[in-house]
């Protein structure tokens, strides 16, 4: 599968060894991720390589060419908030998870449209282990023709 990862770059890194984990997690299993630097250390120092423009256009291709985005969503960003909508908007699934205790945003923890789940977690694992159940539920969506 093609999945959209999401998550804060210039508001903040303090989840990056969580970035890290899920993204090799989804690539151990076979997914592709296009936006696995985001996840990276060097993160900054190549995103401050390109144009906003350039990353506007590089990331709404990756949008429009994913399958599912799955959003880590503790650490508030103006850009995931944007990727979240546009994904949704152009019928994308979306997950949103969060560390059990970090207060979220209302316009995701109650959107009831179609596609989107938002779930906290207790530690990466168990956000891992709700990835791939989601993931499973988008392929058996897909083969059922429900998707």
């Amino acid at each position: 599968m093609n999945i959209y990862f999401s998550c804060s770059i210039t508001g903040g890194r303090t989840d990056q060894t969580a970035y890290q984990a899920i993204v090799a997690a989804l690539q151990a299993d076979g997914h592709a991720v296009p936006t696995a630097i985001l996840a990276d250390d060097s993160v900054l120092i190549e995103e401050a390589q390109v144009s906003a423009d350039e990353v506007y256009q590089r990331d709404i291709a990756w949008l429009d060419g994913c399958d599912v985005v799955v959003a880590e969503v503790s650490t508030p960003s103006h850009g995931v908030g944007y990727e979240i909508a546009y994904a949704l908007g152009i019928g994308k699934p979306v997950l949103c998870g969060y560390k059990d205790g970090v207060k979220v945003s209302k316009m995701l923890t109650g959107n009831s449209m179609p596609g989107i789940r938002v779930a906290a977690y207790t530690g990466v694992e168990d956000f891992i282990h709700t990835v791939r159940k989601f993931l499973a539920d988008q392929d058996k969506g897909r083969q059922t023709g429900y998707l």
